[in-house]
């Protein structure tokens, strides 16, 4: 069989996540029309059937969401972008992502592309160098002003120039050594005399391995393009049971359901100072093997046994935001706004987790935090996870020193 990654790139709002939900067959994305909704680099794994007549599996295929390419202008930004260079500095192929319905403002020669001013090592990407510079790359934080614009006065401006963003995107896959698939997304929304100069412009750009208009939403044209992917990719061993389509956990899938509701819920400026820390996630007990005596089940009017009673998860999150306005817009009158994110979300992880959901949300006012190296790194899930596996590790080694 055949195995690799595939890195998702493109601007904002492209639709790399429908893409991504579309061909894994479940959410493993928040979806919504807000930009930069995508903050995190989000796995999804596709089991790919043989076309040969036999049972078997033709390949594993693991697509990488990422945020939107964006200039950026605080730490979180900053963040996000390092998602977009680690995801392609470990991928065997990588689509771009282009939004027919978007006008692009792209250079009128491809060598325009190929180094930005200010930053030609970054205009390269950490995926561009020998593997021992990528690595050392990693860490590199992504200065405010790497992507900034000029006025007409020649000053520093943090005004998004779109020219400037669609080279730098197509900048980071310039000196890419692997298969690129341009694909073009939203193609429902335009007409086919519009679709075709776009992908002639774009072909001109840069040697793509292949072309595809798609529209993800309805999942017209994800076939061919799939089966393009299995073609360019090696044979190798799955990276994942077959039964996995994430790599996220609950814990982070739920939190950014819940990040969701408040993009939907909320106005401009609210959605991208939130943040969403989960503080408790208490799962069901296991039914013991063994039950002492069945108990006779509830009756209802008519002589109907009453459905058993699910189990219970038991979430409290926090919503962190950055001024006690946005505090007041969350919460909403009377505490009217926050009710509805938080029993909208929680029909969503109901549905995520197959149980009941005991949903607790409280608002904390943290000024400035997108500036906040560190409590941006903790938003990371991996680090979540890992301080939960050290402080469980601590306490099992407790349990076990106590006296019995």
């Amino acid at each position: 069989m055949k195995s690799g990654f595939v890195s998702i790139i493109g601007r904002p709002n492209a639709g790399k996540s429908t893409l991504l939900n579309a061909l894994v067959g479940e959410k493993v994305a928040i979806v919504t029309s807000k930009p930069q909704t995508t903050r995190n680099r989000i796995l999804g794994v596709v089991e790919v059937a043989s076309t040969t007549g036999s049972a078997g599996v033709a390949a594993q295929i693991v697509f990488v969401d990422t945020p939107g390419v964006h200039q950026p202008g605080t730490q979180l930004d900053r963040r996000m972008m390092q998602e977009v260079h680690e995801a392609l500095e470990t991928r065997d192929a990588v689509i771009l992502l282009v939004d027919a319905s978007r006008e692009l403002r792209l250079p009128e020669e491809a060598a325009e592309v190929d180094v930005l001013p200010e930053t030609p090592e970054l205009a390269a990407g950490p995926a561009a160098q020998p593997a021992h510079q990528a690595r050392e790359l990693r860490g590199k934080e992504l200065s405010s002003k790497d992507l900034r614009s000029k006025d007409s006065r020649g000053k520093d401006s943090h005004t998004a120039d779109w020219r400037s963003e669609d080279a730098f995107l197509l900048s980071l896959i310039a000196r890419l050594d692997c298969p690129v698939l341009l694909v073009v997304n939203k193609i429902d929304l335009v007409r086919r005399e519009e679709l075709l100069p776009l992908i002639d412009r774009l072909s001109k750009l840069h040697d793509f391995a292949a072309v595809f208009p798609v529209s993800a939403r309805k999942r017209d044209g994800l076939e061919r393009m799939v089966a393009e992917l299995v073609r360019l990719l090696p044979k190798g061993e799955r990276y994942f049971p077959t039964e996995q389509y994430t790599d996220q956990p609950e814990r982070f899938l739920v939190a950014e359901l819940i990040r969701e509701r408040i993009l939907m819920e909320t106005g401009e400026e609210v959605p991208y100072a939130s943040a969403v820390v989960i503080e408790r996630f208490e799962e069901p007990a296991e039914a013991p093997a063994k039950a002492k005596k069945p108990k006779k089940p509830r009756m209802l009017k008519g002589g109907i046994p009453a459905p058993e009673r699910e189990s219970l998860t038991s979430i409290a999150a926090a919503i962190y935001c950055e001024r006690e306005g946005q505090k007041a817009i969350l919460i909403g009158k009377g505490g009217a706004k926050l009710q509805a994110i938080g029993t909208s979300a929680r029909r969503e992880i109901e549905g995520l987790l197959g149980t009941r959901v005991y949903l607790e949300l409280r608002v904390i006012v943290k000024p400035g935090w997108r500036e906040s190296r560190g409590f941006v790194e903790d938003l990371d899930w991996r680090r979540q996870m890992e301080e939960i596996g050290q402080r469980q590790a601590a306490l099992a080694l407790t349990q076990d020193e106590k006296p019995e």
